[in-house]
């Protein structure tokens, strides 16, 4: 294999691990609650990410914790809300939703004229998912749209972090902070979930397969493949957790379904390739 094909290697390696991951949440939610899943796999990055990055949490000044806390924040709501809508419904609808927060920023970003084409572009896919209804929920779509929120915050945060904190020193203090959120959540009212052995296991390799396999090989791609590049492989997302819900859970997406994701995922290459912020980095 060519080395400018081994960046892009790792990429779509760390893509189908998210996807794969959140399928593999998926059939857990019948025996706990999304809650659980999410801070076991917080729980794991957090343990990696500190491990790796040993952050230096001394003589920070206020701007620099206020920067990383409401990074830990977005991080933590990002992953819940997403969780939520996989437990109501199909994860190639439930991430299609979510990238409106991400192409919502890229658009306010943009002063080109020519990319209302991506925005009309996307809004027919999302008008397309109401003609499927039988498949959306109004709590699924809700969870969704605030993980998208979510999402977005996370990107612009996440450039104000790495320009306070070295490397992933920022990421992993966050990944502490959106532990802390949830732990009264998972270690309260849903702490019943954790007493099984198999749960832990099931939730720690969640966490392996969507956050420290993904990080791994983002940071190794991102050394020598250009972020435009990097933003068109990340629009795959979509395309990506369908196939995943229907390998692992046996979600079917209708015709109309699969054409509003298409109309999504091109909407989202398209604005990476014309719009100027940096390429969001999917966690």
């Amino acid at each position: 294999m060519s080395t400018s094909r081994f960046p892009v290697l790792l990429v779509v390696v760390g893509i189908a691990s998210v996807q794969l991951g959140a399928a593999l949440a998926k059939t857990l939610f019948d025996e706990v609650a999304p809650t659980t899943i999410v801070w076991l796999r917080l729980f794991t990055s957090a343990v990696v990410l500190v491990a790796w990055a040993r952050p230096r949490l001394r003589g920070r000044s206020r701007g620099d914790w206020a920067v990383v806390v409401g990074f830990g924040v977005a991080l933590g709501t990002m992953n819940w809300a997403i969780y939520q809508a996989f437990s109501r419904i199909p994860l190639g609808i439930a991430v299609t939703i979510e990238f409106i927060g991400p192409l919502t920023l890229a658009v306010v970003g943009s002063r080109r004229a020519r990319d209302l084409v991506w925005v009309a572009l996307a809004a027919l896919g999302v008008l397309l998912l109401g003609f499927e209804r039988g498949d959306l929920t109004v709590a699924g779509v809700a969870f969704s749209l605030l993980a998208g929120a979510a999402w977005a915050s996370y990107i612009l945060l996440s450039a104000r972090t790495g320009r306070r904190w070295e490397g992933l020193e920022g990421l992993a203090a966050a990944s502490i902070v959106a532990l802390v959120l949830l732990s009264p959540l998972a270690l309260g009212a849903h702490a019943g979930d954790l007493g099984s052995g198999h749960i832990w296991a099931v939730g720690l390799a969640v966490g392996v397969l969507s956050s420290v396999i993904p990080y791994s090989c983002e940071l190794v791609a991102l050394r020598s493949l250009p972020p435009s590049v990097f933003g068109v492989l990340m629009s795959l997302e979509p395309a990506a957790a369908a196939l995943a819900g229907w390998a692992v859970v046996g979600e079917l997406l209708s015709a109309v379904q699969w054409v509003a994701l298409t109309c999504v995922v091109i909407a989202s290459i398209g604005m990476t390739r014309t719009a100027r912020p940096a390429v969001p980095v999917v966690d």
